[in-house]
């Protein structure tokens, strides 16, 4: 059974840190793209960043580049998300999701195989 299992939510001061890790059950994890959303009321679930199963390459979205960092561990099949210098709008819940043989540039959450339950991210200022 495929489980991606997020941690490290929490609530967090304007220019604070946090730290998402996402445990993977999943075969070959080293085949596949990881990515992470965020997804506040109301909206749709957005693409924060990704990283490819080659290279590995990465990709953020506009609004955390430089802020945030996607980095993955394929020996502890774990993904992570570094957060730096958080903003209010940077409130949201994170999901980690999966997509078998993709690249970092793959923005649609359409194209992910698999997903984990999310947590939440709280920035106050």
């Amino acid at each position: 059974q495929v489980r991606l299992v997020e941690s490290g939510g929490g609530l967090v001061q304007a220019g604070g840190s946090l730290k998402l890790a996402c445990v993977a059950s999943l075969r070959n994890f080293g085949n596949y793209a990881l990515a992470w959303f965020r997804q506040t009321p109301g909206n749709e679930r957005e693409f924060v960043a990704g990283i490819s199963y080659l290279g590995p390459s990465t990709y953020y979205d506009d609004a955390v580049k430089g802020r945030f960092t996607i980095s993955r561990d394929n020996a502890k099949t774990t993904l992570y998300l570094r957060m730096n210098n958080l903003k209010p709008e940077d409130t949201a819940v994170y999901y980690c999701a999966a997509a078998f043989e993709s690249n970092a540039y793959t923005t649609s959450n359409r194209a992910y195989d698999y997903w984990g339950q999310g947590t939440q991210v709280t920035v106050s200022s």
